[in-house]
């Protein structure tokens, strides 16, 4: 049977996340108007942290299967090269891929505006 200290920490974990995605839905709800700098900012900033908690637990598992296939030493140094081998493959395929075909940004308003069935109001208006 699980130690109630556990399920009630896991209980408080759990609720502390529920709570936190309301208050962050609040405040989009209940703004007036919205600010695509700090949404920008915000959203990487989420992107990074589960990107990171993704690769760190990777990482952790991946440095325990080489330790026991190549011994510790080896199989941590084998597994950051790895892993540092994976990000510069991804940049040299991210810098071969032309940029009409893999845009990272859009450039302008009219190239966003198919993607929305209403246009927008501006503020004063309507």
């Amino acid at each position: 049977m699980p130690d109630l200290g556990d399920v009630l920490f896991a209980f408080g974990l759990t609720l502390f996340a529920g709570l936190a995605t309301g208050v962050g839905s609040a405040i989009a709800f209940f703004a007036d108007r919205t600010n695509f700098r700090f949404l920008s900012i915000s959203t990487g900033f989420s992107a990074g942290v589960m990107i990171y908690v993704s690769f760190v637990e990777i990482l952790l598992k991946g440095s325990e299967s080489l330790g026991e296939a190549l011994g510790p030493s080896r199989g941590e140094w084998a597994n950051s090269a790895f892993f540092f081998a994976g990000i510069a493959l991804i940049g040299v395929i991210d810098y071969l891929i032309p940029t009409e075909d893999n845009p990272h940004e859009t450039r302008t308003e009219e190239e966003t505006a198919p993607l929305h069935d209403a246009p927008c109001q501006e503020e004063g208006q309507g």
